[in-house]
C-alpha cells in the first residue's frame, strides 16, 4: 500500500494540502487568535492517503514554513507529524464516520499532541513562541502554577478547540467530495 500512496495524484494532494496549512496558519497567526487551524492538509491528506502520507505532509509543511516565514514553525515538525500519524490511524479505524467519533478523534489527536508539544515548547522555547496561546502559559504561571503545567495547559486548551474544529472542518469538506473525485481515494470509505 505504502508504494501506491506516492502516484502523482497523492504528490499534488500534499503540496495542496502543504498549501492549505500554510495558508490557514499563517492567517491565524495574523490574527493572533489562540488556536492555529495550521493542520487541516495534513488532516485531509493522512484522512485519504493514510498514517504516513499525513506524517509528510505535516513535516514538510513546518520545514518549508520553517524556511520561508517562521523559523518557530520548523522546531514544530514533529507534532505536525504526529497529528498527520494520529489522524490516519484513527481514520483507518473508522473514526471519521460519524461527528461524535470526529470529535473524540480531535480529542485523541490533542492528548498526542500535547504529549510532543510541551517538552519542545517548554524546552526550546521557555514555554512561549509568539502564538495567541503565550497569553494562557504567562497568565496560568503567574497564577502559581509551573512552567510545565502551564504549557501543558495551555497547548492542551488550545489544541483541544483547534483539533476539534480542524477534523470537523475536514469531516464535513470530505463529505462533500463529489463522487467523482472521492472514487479516487479509496480511504475515503472511512468518512462516508
Amino acid at each position: 500500500m505504502a508504494h501506491r500512496s506516492f502516484t502523482s495524484q497523492a504528490l499534488a494532494l500534499i503540496v495542496i494540502s502543504i498549501a492549505i496549512n500554510m495558508i490557514g496558519g499563517q492567517l491565524i497567526s495574523m490574527l493572533k487568535l489562540p488556536i492555529f487551524l495550521d493542520s487541516i492538509g495534513t488532516i485531509i491528506s493522512a484522512v485519504l492517503l493514510g498514517p504516513l502520507v499525513g506524517m509528510l505532509t505535516g513535516l514538510l509543511t513546518n520545514l518549508l514554513w520553517g524556511l520561508l516565514t517562521d523559523p518557530i514553525a520548523a522546531a514544530f515538525a514533529p507534532v505536525a507529524m504526529v497529528i498527520g500519524l494520529a489522524a490516519g490511524w484513527l481514520a483507518r479505524a473508522g473514526w471519521f464516520r460519524t461527528l461524535p467519533k470526529v470529535v473524540m478523534s480531535g480529542v485523541l489527536i490533542t492528548i498526542a499532541v500535547t504529549l510532543v508539544a510541551v517538552p519542545l515548547r517548554t524546552a526550546l522555547f521557555g514555554g512561549v513562541t509568539g502564538s495567541g496561546a503565550d497569553l494562557f502559559v504567562g497568565w496560568m504561571h503567574a497564577m502559581g502554577q509551573n512552567l510545565v503545567e502551564s504549557v501543558a495547559f495551555a497547548v492542551f486548551g488550545a489544541n483541544l478547540l483547534d483539533k476539534v474544529l480542524t477534523v470537523v472542518i475536514v469531516w464535513l469538506l470530505l463529505r462533500r467530495l463529489p463522487q467523482r473525485t472521492a472514487r479516487h481515494f479509496p480511504a475515503m470509505a472511512a468518512v462516508r
